[in-house]
């Protein structure tokens, strides 16, 4: 079942002023929120995320990610030189508990168009998923496909997820020590079937910021009890790696990430990226002239 729900104007979240209520708390609130803007408008700028007349399909989950970027992205709206549409959208996967009155409230109140789909995908990965083995991967493909889809249906350019820079490295990872892979998450992205363009606006925003703006706005958070309900995730994993080396290498994790958009092909072996197999050295004789200026003179420095 869709439930489509469109309000009159959408307007950001207010701030919990329960939260930032003395002056010191008030200026970091606003330092943070700065920071956020920006990082997503140079992610958005560097990408080419959004265009003029786009109709951005924000999948909102009820996690703190997906309600910062939603939140972002309708600041930015108000004062962007281009005209574009925003529509939430969040798919109820009918896990048990999950309280489906949350976000459809949530949304109306802030006054943001957006549509709730009811599909019971939980039955469905529960079937197919192996006995001892996660749900994430079989849960992520069904819920990529009911969005993807329903994304053309409403007539979105664009489909905005949640992912956060520590995500991205976080993959970068787990293809690394597990898929054998050297792929992280792109920015921007072409669906495989060609039909949707993926955007991550928080491609440069760290987590610890979105942890706060979170706490902050008081965002209704929905936790997921189907993911989060399993042991030795290796995603879990490799996210308390990072942050380990966050705190013991201050630094590190932004030189990591600057390395996924660093990269020298000819510095690692993918033939495939490189053509290794025609690769040439010019041995064409050098001019009396070159030789001349390529010449390295030695001078006797030595005390007679």
């Amino acid at each position: 079942m869709t439930v489509e729900t469109f309000a009159p104007q959408a307007k950001p979240a207010p701030v919990d002023e329960s939260l930032v209520a003395d002056p010191k708390s008030r200026t970091e609130f606003n330092k943070l929120q700065k920071r956020l803007r920006r990082e997503v408008g140079r992610a958005i700028a560097d990408f080419n995320m959004i265009e003029d007349g786009d109709k951005i399909m924000v999948c909102l989950s009820g996690g703190k990610d997906s309600y910062t970027m939603l939140d972002i992205l309708l600041s930015l709206q108000i004062s962007a030189p281009i005209k574009f549409e925003i529509v939430a959208v969040n798919l109820d996967q009918k896990q048990p508990g999950f309280p489906e009155d949350v976000l459809p409230k949530y949304l109306t109140e802030r006054g943001i168009p957006h549509y709730i789909l009811e599909k019971d995908t939980y039955s469905i990965v529960k079937e197919l998923t192996p006995e001892g083995k996660t749900y994430c991967a079989v849960c992520s493909r069904l819920r990529r496909g009911s969005l993807y889809g329903f994304a053309q249906e409403i007539g979105a350019t664009k489909v905005a997820l949640g992912h956060h820079r520590n995500d991205i490295m976080a993959t970068l990872f787990l293809n690394l020590f597990h898929g054998g892979k050297l792929k992280a998450m792109p920015p921007k992205l072409l669906s495989d079937d060609g039909k949707n363009i993926l955007i991550r606006p928080l491609a440069y925003c760290d987590e610890k910021d979105i942890i706060e703006y979170a706490r902050c706005k008081a965002f209704p958070i929905i936790p997921c009890n189907l993911c989060g309900s399993q042991e030795n995730l290796q995603r879990a994993m490799i996210n308390d790696m990072l942050r380990d080396w966050d705190k013991k290498h201050p630094g590190r994790l932004e030189s990591i990430f600057t390395a996924i958009g660093n990269v020298a092909p000819s510095q690692l072996a993918d033939r495939e990226l490189f053509d290794f197999v025609n690769l040439k050295a010019d041995t064409t004789p050098a001019t009396p002239q070159a030789a001349d200026s390529n010449r390295l003179d030695v001078v006797n420095l030595m005390l007679s």
